[in-house]
């Protein structure tokens, strides 16, 4: 039905990803180090002792300048460093030198937005944009669909997915909702579809807005693409490794 075509991570919400050849999943828990921090802006009171939504937090639907981030996260030194075509490269731990962080965004932050205030940790599971852990699954034929719909090719790194599935037909995820499928040796059920936003139409290259992807999105009567699993059932995922329905 479909294959493993990419892995991505995002150790900070709405700053960075990176990509990976080979994913542990574990029950119930969000992909490791996916949202492991999120940059609380001056007028939120997260705190890190809960979940709470995306609108506190800076994120590329507000500053689109944070799309064009990319990570590497070292593991055993929990050190991150991150790239922008704009900015020199930042090397720092998220957990102690949230503070380097929030001077080297501050160029990429828009003036009438609230600035960024603090770097905070996550509890016990990733920042993700649902109230639940949940792995966020892209299909790149629906993707393929809607770059025919926009004429022109759209970066996966718009969509901010944890996996991207190949070998299906457009929308096909969608058909999973309430389901459970099998990727590697892990199972998710599938929740709902991901409701997207204004980051997707600024482009990873350059930060700049420079498609209607919600627009393009509408022309299907909504504006969802990919869906978001929970983990079910824990088990190694890595490129190539086939999907199956259960």
């Amino acid at each position: 039905m479909g294959r493993v075509a990419q892995i991505w991570r995002h150790p900070i919400k709405a700053h960075g990803c990176e990509e990976l050849t080979h994913v542990s999943l574990s029950e119930g828990q969000t992909l490791p180090w996916d949202r492991t921090w999120a940059v609380a802006h001056e007028a939120s009171k997260a705190d890190g002792s809960d979940w709470v939504p995306c609108a506190n937090f800076s994120r590329g639907a507000k500053a689109p300048g944070l799309m064009a981030i990319r990570a590497q996260f070292d593991e055993t030194t929990k050190t991150l460093t991150l790239t922008h075509p704009d900015l020199a490269e930042l090397r720092f731990r998220p957990d102690d030198e949230g503070d380097k962080l929030i001077a080297w965004t501050r160029p990429l932050m828009p003036e009438d937005r609230a600035a960024s205030a603090r770097v905070i940790r996550a509890p016990e599971r990733g920042m993700t944009d649902t109230d639940y852990p949940s792995v966020s699954i892209g299909n790149l034929a629906t993707l393929r669909a809607v770059e025919e719909k926009l004429g022109q090719p759209l970066d996966v790194r718009r969509w901010r997915m944890n996996l991207w599935l190949d070998g299906l037909a457009p929308w096909q995820e969608f058909d999973w909702v309430g389901k459970e499928i099998r990727i590697g040796g892990a199972r998710l059920r599938i929740s709902e579809p991901v409701t997207r936003c204004l980051a997707t139409t600024a482009n990873p290259e350059t930060g700049i807005r420079d498609a209607d992807t919600l627009g393009a999105l509408k022309s299907w009567g909504h504006t969802d693409m990919g869906v978001y699993g929970e983990v079910t059932a824990s088990g190694d995922i890595a490129i190539g490794d086939n999907l199956e329905t259960v």
